[in-house]
């Protein structure tokens, strides 16, 4: 992989949390207590919960599992659609974060939860992957097609009415942000080589990121730094 640790060092710089935006609004403790609760109203009392994670939350998934599968979504993509002013990137210098987006098909990790700790555990999940109002991804539930089963789990897709999406960029585009966005839990290269680097650890390739990870090892070796 062109894409290496000693590269993605080279993106990374100490960034400052500059905190809440105080020109947006945020969920409140009740609108994250009322997400889950809608999610959960849909699926049947005592039965353990799937996750489906496509990115950062297979390398980090905040959530305690009992069982981990390989598991296809159709339907939905991987796609660095959402723009980040925070966390992976700032106001001068925006980043880029993976959400599943409309079309082709998705291989990825499905987690499952016990029902016993489902509610307390999507709770701290919906903190993590939703912030501003309105989110700019949200959760929903997918058919998981898992060895030769379907199963239902919950998967954060990209809202197109959030004010975060943008839509696909061109691969161009996508290298040039990756390689220069850096926030204060890190930089956009550093994100999608460890995607890259779990995916590939569970046997999936995923042509749309090591395609990627190529342009961005390029920007990278081009820039100065």
């Amino acid at each position: 992989m062109e894409l290496t640790p000693d590269k993605v060092a080279l993106v990374h710089r100490v960034v400052a949390d500059p905190g809440p935006d105080p020109a947006l609004v945020y969920h409140t403790d009740a609108d994250y207590r009322a997400a889950v609760e809608q999610i959960l109203a849909s699926h049947p009392n005592g039965e353990d919960i799937w996750i489906f994670a496509y990115g950062s939350l297979i390398w980090k998934p905040e959530v305690n599992h009992i069982e981990e599968r390989i598991g296809t979504v159709r339907g939905w993509h991987r796609s660095f659609c959402l723009s980040l002013t925070r966390w992976r990137g700032t106001k001068d210098q925006p980043g880029l974060m993976m959400a599943l987006d409309r079309g082709g098909q998705c291989k990825g990790v499905t987690y499952r939860l016990t029902s016993a700790t489902a509610q307390a555990q999507l709770n701290k999940l919906f903190r993590r992957e939703m912030s501003a109002k309105p989110p700019t991804n949200m959760p929903r539930w997918l058919n998981v097609a898992i060895g030769g089963q379907s199963v239902r789990a919950i998967a954060f897709v990209a809202n197109r009415n959030g004010r975060g999406y943008i839509g696909k960029l061109s691969l161009e585009m996508t290298a040039e942000r990756l390689s220069m966005a850096c926030g204060h839990w890190g930089s956009g290269a550093e994100y999608l080589y460890n995607t890259i680097v779990q995916l590939e650890a569970r046997g999936i390739r995923d042509r749309y990121l090591w395609h990627l990870q190529r342009l961005v090892a390029a920007q990278i070796d081009a820039s100065a730094f």
